[in-house]
Order: C-alpha cells, then structure tokens, then sequence
C-alpha cells in the first residue's frame, strides 16, 4: 500500500495522508484559524515552503512515504512558479527546489510534484467518481475561474483566461487582459462589474425579471459555453465537471443550450457535464494521485 501525502495551496495549506486512492480522513490546515487565512498571502515563498514541510512531516510520523503531490496557483514549469497572480510573491520561485529543503531539514526523503491547483482538483474529480481512465476536465468557479485536467499532462491550461469576448472594453480579469472567461465569471470581476450589488443578489434579482440582470446571467452561461466549446474542439468531448462557488449558479440547461450552438460537428458532441461539490479534500486526493502517477510512471 502507497502512502502519498498530497497538499493543496490556495489562501491556505491543506494536507493529508493518501491511501488507495480514497480522501483523506483527517487534515491538517495552515493557518488553522479562518481570521488568519490571508497572512498566507503576505508570506514569503520560502516560509510557505517551510509551512508545508511541516505539514507534511507530521503527517508522515517519520514513517516511509513514496511521495509528496502539492498543487499551487499558478503556472508552473519544471518545479519553478513562473506566475501566480493570487499569491505574487510567489513568482519566479524554485518551489520544487524550495520544498526538497525544508522537507530534508525535517529528516523527510521522498519525491516531491509540483501541480497547478486546478489539476489537482481534476485528478481528486477523476478519483472519487471513478473516472482515473478517461479524459476529465474541471472548472472552478471562485475569485478567479480554475480549468484544471487529467491526466496530467504538460502544458499551461490558463483555461480560465480563453478569450471569449473581442469588445476591448471587457477588461475585469485579474490579469489585465481584454475578454477573458474570468473576466465575465470570476467573482471579482462581477463585484467590479455590478458596484451596486453581489454576485449573488445579481443571479437572484435575474430570477425575479431585471432585465439587466437576466442579460448578465444569459452572458456568464454564454462565456462558460464557450470555454467549454473551446476546450471540447482542441482536446475532444468527453466529462466536464463544474465545483467552486459559484457553480451553485449553472443552470445546465441554458448551459447545454448554449454549448449546442457552438459545438456542431457530431464527432464532438459526446460531451457531458455535472455540477458537483468540491472541497479541500478532493484537492488533497488529486494532488496524491499525480504525485502517485508521477512516483510510479514506467
């Protein structure tokens, strides 16, 4: 039996103790309090690094491990964070070379992947609905708009900055860029967009006849289609699951209506797609599965 501890880090670290490819029972988060999750945005990469060595040698126990998954935002390139707009500090940094470090002054000795944070969620989706054999891909709809995949493979996949608007003055994504699926569907871009209400009093004003409001709501599914559509014609159809936040808010029907329009050729249309729960755990498992697929490829 493996022992694989994957991590996830987002505005905090979670980790745990992967066996058989079933979630974690227990977790350990850093920071533990809610009140405290943003210090991880002001931290240091090399302080990171060190909070997850710690999380990871106290789940390990001095015991054996045959590998360490962690998945980050950003993109990510040879162990190296080459960009990571939510946490910046992050940039540039040899994560990889950073977390062997802290893990070896811990007295741990195990092979250590690096993942986008979007492909660990991807990977724990595949895990968890039986589906480690196929083609799965994943949106998360939060702050920003995660596209995660698997199996791993090489590549950026900034699947939340495809260009699905040409009106220049579409600019809300967080990294500046015109016409961005994240700058329609990331929950700072709909704060920036509507400064008089929520997003979620704009879905529920929509509901109950705001013209405006049903417009904007018609447009978020149009832009969610066409990411969709996008990836379906570079990559083929197959399962596409939705989690995060604001997934509450897909309507699958209009969704599906809108993905007719844009995908005809028959060859593509075996495409499927479910709204699911995500969570901290699911990462955490998806991140020890790549690191276990990585550990034991050939």
């Amino acid at each position: 039996m493996s022992r694989i501890i994957g991590v996830a880090v987002t505005d905090r670290v979670v980790a745990g103790l992967v066996e058989n490819n079933i979630p974690p029972r227990t977790l350990r988060v850093f920071p533990e309090g809610e009140d405290d999750a943003a210090d991880l945005a002001g931290m240091p990469a090399e302080h990171i690094a060190h909070a997850v060595a710690k999380e990871v040698a106290a789940l390990a126990s001095g015991g054996k491990l045959d590998a360490v998954g962690v998945g980050l935002p950003g993109i990510i390139r040879d162990g190296v964070i080459q960009e990571s707009p939510n946490l910046p500090q992050m940039k540039g940094a040899d994560m990889r070379r950073m977390l062997a470090s802290a893990l070896a002054s811990l007295k741990v000795s195990t092979p250590v992947s690096l993942y986008n944070d979007a492909d660990i969620m991807a990977a724990g989706m595949a895990a968890t609905h039986g589906q480690l054999n196929r083609l799965i891909r994943v949106w998360t709809l939060g702050n920003g708009i995660g596209y995660g995949r698997y199996p791993w493979t090489e590549g950026v996949w900034e699947g939340g900055h495809s260009v699905v608007m040409l009106d220049p003055k579409e600019q809300h994504c967080g990294c500046g860029g015109q016409g961005h699926l994240e700058g329609i569907m990331g929950h700072r871009a709909m704060r920036m967009r509507f400064l008089d209400m929520e997003p979620d009093e704009v879905f529920e004003n929509a509901k109950h006849g705001n013209q405006r409001c049903i417009d904007f709501v018609k447009l978020w599914h149009r832009a969610l289609a066409a990411g969709t559509a996008t990836s379906i014609h570079m990559s083929g159809p197959g399962k596409f699951f939705i989690t995060g936040h604001n997934a509450r808010h897909v309507d699958t029907v209009l969704l599906h209506s809108c993905l007719h329009d844009m995908v005809k050729m028959s060859p593509l249309q075996d495409y499927n797609i479910e709204v699911v729960p995500g969570g901290d755990d699911i990462a955490v498992l998806g991140a020890a599965v790549n690191a276990e697929r990585a550990a034991f490829a050939g």
